[in-house]
Formats: structure tokens, sequence, C-alpha cells
């Protein structure tokens, strides 16, 4: 607990502004061991001589021996303590002043209820202020295996602390970077708290990095060709929904696919004038064991769509299956056996509706518990599992998970999960292995949403068009850049 609130009076002592006379800082400290790493902190600002008030929601008599021994600190402090028997006494005090920082101690991990009364009116007032607010170890009220905010129900009625910054202690918690987790906790921090690193068992979950996939990054030599780098065919296109399967060739051929083909179910159009280098067929006929598929843009659920993916699901290649791909395996039990006994890797990519289809529950099952839905997936359906959201989950069949740590809102729009899906097909084509294929298109692909954002680009009315170049780029700065 003393290394705990050493740690993050570092951390808040950065977070306060330089050079001003303001150094209110409110520490909010409830029962139990989280608000004593919350007392901890407030007794080392105070002794700073920072003007530290406190908020004790807890009963003194009722808390463990080093909440109650780092309350003794507190008291002994120049820190105010308050008392705040009853919450609604101190919301006034909290408008009171001008506050520098906000540090949440009120209930760390260990919530499972939800937060409701006054409390919770108390935590609406707080996450109004506009202030740096620093929790410890997770937003009070936020779940920090799953990212859910605590009781949370289909009406909304869950709330959490909105923090710009987290310090979480002994080992990063996954829910702090998935569904409410980017939201609600800022940017993290972790503090090992000096235990040794041979002390700690294998992680389950990663953050994805470059360093996981950059094994794959390889210059392009000057006698390579075409052929070099393979061929990959978009599978989908039925009647009106011609823009999804270009969206994703567009991507699979500027991505470094030496060929492209998007091979409708009807209707192919001649060409596109925009990107005339891809070739458009007609999905009859068309000779799958000679490119990369990328199955579901645009395909539609029709019979035609089911028997095309059964064809698909033969062939003797990795393959990604996206969109309507997985809302016809959702619907076809024969589909969904014809994908477990594939014997080459598979690469899916649900939204969580569509993941939801394919576990048959519901959409809010799957956000509830993003990470052991995504294995569900993996192992159900021996594929590679992506499920896209805000914090994406990558999922193998054997277990290993890694967390989608960078991208933002302006990935939330029409065809985004095309131009994903085209970038898979263009890094399976040129021979990366499936689970860092998924690796490294999701991250290139929320690196390019943020590098638009960098440069004013979205995240409002940012368009999938526009990161395709941008994911280009990214990926050619990468493969400059890489030792192989």
């Amino acid at each position: 607990m003393q290394r705990a609130g050493q740690s993050a009076a570092k951390l808040a002592l950065s977070l306060l502004p330089k050079q001003s006379e303001n150094t209110a800082t409110l520490v909010l400290a409830g029962p139990g061991n989280n608000g004593g790493d919350a007392l901890e902190l407030a007794s080392i600002l105070a002794l700073s001589g920072l003007q530290v008030t406190i908020f004790l929601f807890a009963d003194k008599t009722k808390q463990p021996p080093d909440a109650i021994n780092a309350l003794r600190k507190a008291e002994n402090s120049p820190a105010n303590l308050m008392d705040t028997s009853s919450i609604k006494d101190a919301q006034p005090v909290l408008y009171s002043r001008r506050w520098s920082l906000i540090v949440d101690g009120l209930f760390g991990i260990g919530l499972k209820k939800t937060i409701a009364g006054d409390l919770r009116e108390f935590i609406t007032a707080v996450n109004t202020l506009s202030c740096p607010v620093l929790a410890l170890d997770t937003p009070s009220g936020l779940d920090p295996d799953t990212g859910a905010i605590a009781g949370e129900t289909e009406d909304g009625s869950g709330i959490a602390i909105r923090a710009t910054h987290t310090i979480t202690f002994i080992g990063d918690k996954p829910g702090l970077h998935t569904l409410h987790g980017r939201d609600h906790a800022g940017h993290v921090h972790v503090a090992d708290l000096g235990i040794d690193a041979g002390l700690f068992t294998p992680p389950r979950c990663r953050l994805n990095d470059l360093s996981l996939f950059s094994g794959c990054l390889r210059k392009r030599m000057h006698h390579s060709h075409k052929g070099s780098f393979g061929n990959v065919v978009i599978v989908g296109g039925a009647r009106g929904m011609s823009g999804a399967p270009v969206l994703a060739a567009r991507t699979a051929l500027q991505c470094g696919a030496g060929r492209v083909y998007a091979a409708f179910l009807e209707n192919a159009p001649t060409h596109d004038s925009m990107q005339p280098e891809l070739m458009f067929r007609t999905s009859a006929g068309f000779d799958f064991s000679t490119a990369i598929p990328v199955a579901g843009p645009g395909l539609g659920r029709s019979s035609a769509a089911a028997e095309l993916l059964k064809i698909v699901l033969k062939t003797n290649h990795p393959l990604v299956l996206d969109a309507d791909a997985l809302n016809l395996v959702a619907d076809n039990p024969a589909l969904q056996e014809s994908l477990v006994q594939r014997s080459q890797g598979t690469l899916m990519t649900p939204h969580p509706l569509e993941a939801a289809r394919l576990l048959d529950v519901t959409s809010g099952d799957i956000q509830s518990d993003r990470i052991n839905a995504a294995r569900r997936l993996a192992n159900r359906f021996n594929a590679t599992t992506i499920l896209k959201g805000s914090g994406t989950v990558i999922a193998s069949p054997g277990g290993e998970t890694v967390i989608n740590p960078n991208g933002n809102p302006g990935l939330a729009t029409a065809g985004s999960g095309d131009v994903l899906s085209g970038v898979c097909g263009a890094l399976l084509a040129q021979g990366w292995p499936v689970w860092e294929t998924a690796q490294g298109a999701v991250w290139m692909h929320g690196k390019a949403a943020d590098d638009l954002i960098r440069q004013g680009i979205g995240p409002i009315g940012l368009t999938a068009s526009e990161l395709i170049p941008s994911i280009r780029a990214c990926l050619n700065k990468l493969t400059e850049n890489s030792s192989s």
C-alpha cells in the first residue's frame, strides 16, 4: 500500500500544472485497500506542500489494518480530512473551488454492484469537471477484467469515474483497454510496486504492439515480380452491395498483394475507374485455388451465397471470413462443420452482432465479456478471431489473446471492416502467418486512423476510403524501417 501510494503520488505530481499557485487536490477515498492507497497518496502530497482535501467515504471502524494505518498518516498530515458521512453534503464542496487534480480511490478492482443513489449523483458531478482525474488501479465502477460498467443493464443505468489517467498496480488489467475501458481509464500507467518479475505468472492476454508481428515485415527485393506477393480474391458483391468488395479489393491491392480479383456473386462490374488495376469476375467458375479468399463483403445471405461459401471453405489456402460470410456460417450447421474441419488457417473478423449470431447469444452477452467471447469464437470455429470494437480483441484457437490499444472513433464508419478484411487478405497473400496477420492488420488499421486524426481528418466524417492510403503509408514505413 505504501509503494502504491508513492507511485501514485509521483504520477499525481506530474499531472499538476507547472508554475501554478493552485495546487488544490481532491482525494476521494473509499472503503478497503483502494481507499488506503488514496490516503497514502494524500499524505505524501500534503507533506509535499500541496493543498489536499480528502473525502473519506468509509466507516473508519471497519477498515482493514493497512488502510487504518494510512488513515492515521492522513490525519496527522496537513491534509484537510472532511467528514463525508453524508454524500449530499460533499457535493457542494466539490463545486466550491477549482481543483487542479482529483484522485479516485473509491472502489478499485473489487466492485461488482451498480453504483446508485447519492454516490451515483456524486460521481456524475465529478465527471462534469474539467480538471485531470487520476484513478487508482481502475476507475471506480469499471470492471477491470472486462471493461464493462459494474452492474450496467441495457438501460445504461451503470456509471463509472471518467479518468484522464489510471495508475494500475502490479499488473495491467484488460478491462482498461477494451469496451468502456478506453473512455474511462484514459492514459494507463502500470506500477509493478517493485515486485520481482520472476514471481509473475505468464500473461494470458497481451496488448498488441509492433514487436508482436515485426518479424513478418520484409523489404522488397529488386528482382521481385507481381507473382512474388500473391493473389487475393474478394468474394462478395450481391446485387446492390458492390461497394464493400470494391473497398476490400482496393485495400488488398494497396497493401501489397500482387494481383487482386473481385469475384461477384452477380452483376460483376467491368472495371473500377478509380482503381483500374483490379480484375472483376463472376464467382461462377472462378478457380479459388489460385488466390487467398476474403469472403463476405457484400455477399448477402441468399442460398446462392451459401453455396458459393461452401466452395470457398474447401480451398487449401488460409482465408478471411467477414460480414455476410459470418452470418451464413451462423445460419448453416453444414458450413460450421466445414469451417471447423479446415486444415488451413482461417481468420474471422466479426463485429459484436455477428459474434452474437455465431454463438447464439445477444450482442450484450458478447460485449459484457469481450475477451471470453473472442476466445469462445476462436475455439468453437477453429479460427483466429478478430472481435472488432473499442479495444479490438484478437484470439487464437490455442487460447492466446491480444487487445489492440490504438484506433479511434473515426473507425466507426461504413466500410471500415471491409478495409480491415482487405488488409488481412493482402498480408496472408504475402506469406504472413494467420496469427501475425491478425495482429498486424488490426494494429495498422488503428494506426492509420490515428495518423489521419493527427492530420485533422476526422474522427467526424472520416471515411473508409481515406483509411486505405494511410494504411499503405504505415505499412511502407514499417517495412522500410525493418531490419529484414
